[in-house]
This record gives structure tokens, sequence and C-alpha cells, in this order.
């Protein structure tokens, strides 16, 4: 990446260099990654669902055309969602979407969290 690239924050957000392809589980060149803000925003969702029980391990994969953080209810079953950053289609419907173990896009948009509020369960109103 030139300077050029890492002042613009889209750019620099998008791609990251490592130190080879999939060495040591790091991106490699020209990978797409998830940034330290939209981890967090992931790992937050993550910890509520693994305290209520329903989830208890994920994956990250780094793959040249997006970044995939699946989810599972157990280790060896498919993932139950995968949430996907595809920076191709972060000018039409946006870069991030929830995507079910069915292959239906559960939500698409350009803000993470908000994409992440599908996987939360509504409040009831309980009145006695």
């Amino acid at each position: 990446m030139s300077e050029a690239d890492l002042s613009d924050p889209q750019t620099a957000s998008r791609t990251r260099e490592g130190p080879g392809p999939g060495v040591l589980g790091f991106p490699g060149p020209m990978q797409v990654v998830f940034d330290r803000h939209e981890l967090r925003a992931l790992f937050d969702t993550y910890g509520r669902k693994v305290a209520e029980g329903e989830w208890r391990d994920y994956t990250l994969d780094f793959l040249k055309d997006r970044a995939v953080f699946c989810v599972y209810r157990r280790a060896n079953e498919f993932p139950l969602y995968r949430i996907e950053k595809n920076p191709k289609l972060a000018r039409r419907q946006g870069a991030y979407s929830v995507v079910a173990a069915s292959g239906h896009i559960l939500k698409r948009g350009h803000d993470l969290a908000r994409v992440l509020s599908v996987l939360e369960k509504p409040l009831k109103l309980v009145v006695s």
C-alpha cells in the first residue's frame, strides 16, 4: 500500500498487508479484514449470546473479496449465522450482511451495529 492509500480510511480499513498469505493465521496481501471497531461489535454480540447459552464457538475467515465471522451452536455443526463484510457492495446494498444457515440474507446494510441487531431477541412486555 502506498502512503496515499493509508491516508484514505476507506482503503486502509478494507485491506491489510500481512507477512504473507495465511502465515500463522494473519491476513495475507490484499485480504479483506475486520477492523478493531468491527471486531468489538462482533465480539460484544458474541459474548452476549454465549452468556445466554445460545452460541459456543466462532471462526474468522479472511478472503480476498470478503471477511466472514461464523458462529456455531456446537463446534462440529454448520454455522448458525455468517456475518460478512464485502467491500464491493459498500456503495450499493451495504458492506455488511447476516446470512442464516439456510443461506437467506437476514439483514444487509452500511452500519454493522444495525445489521447485528437482527440477531438480538426483541424484548417482551410482561403484565402481571
